[in-house]
């Protein structure tokens, strides 16, 4: 989640780092490619949300500079107006997820989304898991809120709800495989690692980057909130009749197999 309102010249520059791509390193060096189970059922859901995130977006590029503001301001989290405001608009937990301060902050999370949602959905179905993304993003706002009360920047951005789904899917699918692309000066290497040590990796990077609040623009207390609400809740969402563990969930050769189909 972008913290600051972004100017109209870093709407258009990309100036603002998605969150997605930014906290798996420091320095943006590891990109996760795609991971190794098959989606076993359209991802219908995923592929709604992912359209609402973008023409909500493009919807917001076409606006003049001070009217972007404006909507950054009335529909992005701003934790002063919840603790002052009268009355106040709680409303914005839920309208923050589906904004964002750039391209590249868009396109980041989405990419995150589309690595990760199918295979959450799979086990929820498709209402359940547009609930459940919509909870953890709330959960992920609140965190913030609570986090700084009084602060009067807008907070917008999905990757808390994106950062509960990869909680979902650590409880869920411990033994996949990632793919990750390591770019060492102009080569690139392909690593594989477990979805286990991958995203528990991952949220201690953002505990250690500052769990607690909000550095460079990005509130990774949001993605540690919106992460356990996510680990924590997931089960509430799994019907009791959900698809068991499928071998090639955790097996090493689909790493490098096929493209699998995402719907």
């Amino acid at each position: 989640m972008a913290r600051r309102a972004p100017s109209a010249g870093e709407r258009t520059g990309g100036a603002l780092a998605g969150d997605a791509a930014r906290t798996y390193n420091p320095d943006g060096a590891v990109i996760p490619l795609y991971d190794t189970i098959p989606s076993r059922n359209p991802p219908v859901a995923m592929w709604f949300l992912i359209g609402l995130h973008v023409v909500l977006f493009l919807l917001e590029v076409r606006l003049p500079a001070r009217e972007l503001v404006g909507a950054l301001y009335t529909f992005g989290l701003v934790p002063a107006e919840l603790t002052y405001g009268a009355p106040a608009p709680w409303w914005t937990l839920v309208t923050c997820v589906f904004l964002h301060a750039g391209w590249l902050h868009l396109l980041a999370n989405m990419w995150t989304l589309w690595i990760f949602g199918d295979n959450v959905e799979d086990r929820t179905g498709p209402v359940r898991f547009v609930v459940f993304y919509v909870l953890c993003g709330v959960a992920a706002a609140a965190t913030e809120y609570a986090l700084h009360p009084t602060s009067t920047t807008p907070v917008v951005g999905a990757s808390g709800a994106i950062a509960g789904v990869m909680g979902a899917y650590l409880a869920m699918f411990p033994r996949a495989r990632i793919v990750l692309l390591v770019p060492i000066l102009f080569w690139p290497l392909f690593v594989q690692v477990s979805a286990f040590f991958f995203l528990f990796f991952w949220l201690l990077l953002q505990v250690l980057s500052g769990g607690d609040g909000t550095v460079d623009g990005i509130a990774y207390g949001a993605h540690v909130g919106g992460f356990v609400a996510g680990l924590a809740l997931h089960r509430l969402f799994v019907p009791h009749a959900s698809r068991g563990f499928h071998g090639d969930e955790g097996a090493l050769e689909y790493a490098w197999g096929p493209p699998r189909r995402r719907g």
